[in-house]
């Protein structure tokens, strides 16, 4: 059994998904691991990890709406807005959706379905230096 880890930076643009499977895909490729797991830790609390659409942005553009409605930014009801209105919602979106995921490796490469990417989804209204955490383990 062999064990890599890498961490990646990603900056992102702001509120939105932000398609990082190609840069897990090459910590899979460096690990050379050809049968085993992949799993993706997102090292933050107003940010998440998703696997979904990789092909229509019309997906993300929905997902975006949908948890938009789901949690408001300012919302009265939260007390914590250290960082602004979208502070709290960020939080509670991160809460609802994921920080970790776990992918298949098989053959060397993400085991991913056909229409399927990893992304980080971006809670926050501005840009931030996003610190992710990729093992492989095989």
């Amino acid at each position: 059994m062999s064990m890599h880890q890498s961490e990646l930076s990603v900056r992102t643009r702001g509120r939105g998904l932000l398609d990082i499977t190609r840069e897990v895909a090459d910590v899979v490729a460096d690990a050379g691991v050809r049968t085993g797991i992949c799993h993706v830790f997102i090292r933050h609390t107003s940010a998440s990890l998703v696997i979904t659409e990789n092909a229509d942005p019309d997906v993300h553009r929905d997902l975006e709406t949908f948890i938009g409605d789901l949690v408001p930014d300012g919302d009265p009801r939260y007390v914590h807005r250290a960082e602004g209105p979208d502070d709290m919602p960020a939080h509670v979106r991160s809460v609802l959706t994921q920080t970790h995921l776990s992918v298949p490796v098989t053959g060397g490469q993400l085991a991913l379905g056909t229409w399927q990417g990893i992304y980080l989804w971006e809670h926050r209204k501005r840009g931030h230096e996003r610190r992710v955490l990729v093992t492989i383990e095989g």
